[in-house]
């Protein structure tokens, strides 16, 4: 691919580097590169057959405390949650071997786009980030982009304002006059919003030139889509084994998981990275979505999937374009990595909740139950209980038998498979190799990451930057902090 940046003999950006590493995946390629999965998949599931009759025989055992009894029961418990896996395993596999992108539209079908860029401390990569919008394959006349700055502490907001000189008119920009958090900076873009589709982009990504018109595509298709996840890949790659390993880490969690969610019924969680929703329905859920508390406190994290509980509560679907690819800053740290983990478990464990609260009335288009959506619910909910109650018996059963070791490092390789499946799909063998050393990785370095979160589910804090957010807040207490903002939109920018 080409360099996504019409400025780049200014400013060199690092995209045109990755892009040849985020072919999509093709379908045609994805289900032959998966019939290897499915083979051990079958495997595993002969060799975790089990007779379930017999758990009937050792219930007296198990009341009376018979340790021999309990390690037999405890045996066929892993059969049974073997069995399981298995099958949800093969069924995702199906899914993601069925799943299809919506094509891309002719420019007369395109709707007028705004594109909502909240930046918080990101220094010159938000400058990055806006060239790559301006060079997008979207007519100009239908696109919008709004700058944010969240009241960043550093120089943030004077490369928003270098972003308006650059591109001029097509670039709005807004300065905050405090830090207020994500969602706060996000709703200021959003009331300034004029499209039909409202984008969100994260400060610190970068799309390619299709991006765009690739993301919308499915609105113009389905007019009950509400919501559309993109497809999120490293734009850091090279920066060390960390972001390799991330990037075949993001192979699983969008071509696989999202592309599996999305042809179940709706996917569970469009990413802040980039995701679009339909203004009109945004306009009708942004005051609840953005007053939401947890535990008394204000919910500041895990805004992307909480928006997207709601759109799935309005009945809307909430689809997966794989072929809308965005490249984003990953941690190059092990440090930085754990704390935006523990971010996102923690507002996974929270939105489980919420979803749990209505997900079994679900009601999508025409007023059909989502199946689909509700089995792939139910198994989040298993993995992230399950994850999480296993772990200190698992570190304990270490302790007593290091030898357990080596099987579960051949599990966690097992697990890697669909990652470098749909990695080899998309002719990305390098990806592919990094998909088996991250399943270790993972196993030994973050799997603590889950049952932390689940007893600290309360906390709301971001972790990797600070984020100070008022007790409470509204879109009426966002409307009296307007006139005190900083705007800068087309001729008439007002000096800082």
């Amino acid at each position: 691919m080409t360099a996504i940046s019409a400025f780049s003999s200014a400013q060199p950006s690092t995209t045109s580097a990755r892009a040849a590493h985020v072919d999509a995946p093709r379908s045609a390629r994805l289900a032959p590169a998966l019939v290897v999965v499915v083979a051990v998949q079958l495997v595993l599931l002969v060799m975790t057959a089990f007779d379930p009759s017999r758990l009937l025989t050792l219930l007296p055992g198990l009341i009376d405390g018979d340790v021999t009894v309990r390690s037999a029961a405890a045996a066929i418990f892993a059969q049974v949650m073997g069995v399981l896996t298995t099958s949800i395993g093969l069924w995702r596999v199906y899914l993601v071997a069925r799943y299809r992108p919506v094509a891309d539209v002719a420019d007369s079908a395109l709707p007028k786009l705004t594109v909502v860029v909240p930046a918080y401390n990101e220094g010159r990569q938000v400058l990055l980030t806006l060239r790559s919008l301006a060079a997008s394959r979207y007519p100009r006349h239908l696109l919008q982009i709004i700058a944010v700055d969240d009241g960043s502490a550093d120089d943030t907001w004077s490369w928003i304002k270098k972003g308006h000189e650059e591109l001029g008119d097509l670039v709005t920009a807004y300065r905050c006059p405090k830090n207020g958090g994500k969602k706060h900076a996000l709703v200021e873009g959003f009331k300034r919003a004029t499209g039909s589709i409202i984008v969100t982009i994260d400060s610190d990504c970068e799309v390619l030139p299709d991006t765009l018109r690739l993301l919308v595509a499915p609105f113009v298709a389905d007019p009950d889509v509400g919501a559309v996840a993109g497809n999120v890949r490293v734009l850091n790659r090279e920066a060390g084994a960390l972001p390799k390993m991330l990037d075949a880490c993001f192979t699983t969690a969008f071509d696989f998981m999202r592309a599996s969610e999305s042809e179940a019924g709706s996917v569970m969680c469009c990413p802040g990275a980039l995701s679009a929703w339909r203004k009109d329905l945004l306009d009708q859920i942004v005051e609840e979505w953005l007053g939401q508390t947890f535990f008394g406190q204000p919910a500041a994290i895990g805004e992307d999937r909480a928006l997207t509980n709601l759109v799935i509560r309005s009945g809307a679907n909430v689809t997966y374009q794989s072929t809308s690819i965005i490249l984003t800053q990953v941690p190059t740290t092990f440090k930085v990595l754990t704390k935006m983990f523990m971010r996102w478990e923690r507002s996974n464990v929270r939105e489980a909740l919420v979803l749990g609260r209505f997900v079994f009335a679900d009601r999508g288009p025409g007023g059909r139950p989502r199946r689909g959506l509700q089995l792939m619910f139910v198994w989040s909910v298993i993995s992230m209980v399950m994850s999480a109650a296993l772990f200190f018996p698992t570190v304990a059963l270490l302790l007593v038998h290091p030898m357990v070791l080596p099987l579960l490092l051949i599990v966690s390789l097992v697990g890697s498979l669909p990652m470098a499946a749909i990695a080899l799909s998309a002719r990305d063998k390098e990806t592919a190799l990094w998909a088996l050393p991250w399943g270790v990785y993972g196993l030994l370095l973050t799997s603590w990451i889950m049952p932390v979160a689940f007893l600290t589910m309360h906390r709301g804090g971001w972790l990797t930057r600070t984020s100070p957010l008022p007790a409470h807040m509204s879109l009426s207490s966002l409307s009296i902090s307007m006139p005190t903002m900083v705007e800068h939109s087309g001729a008439n920018a007002r000096a800082a």
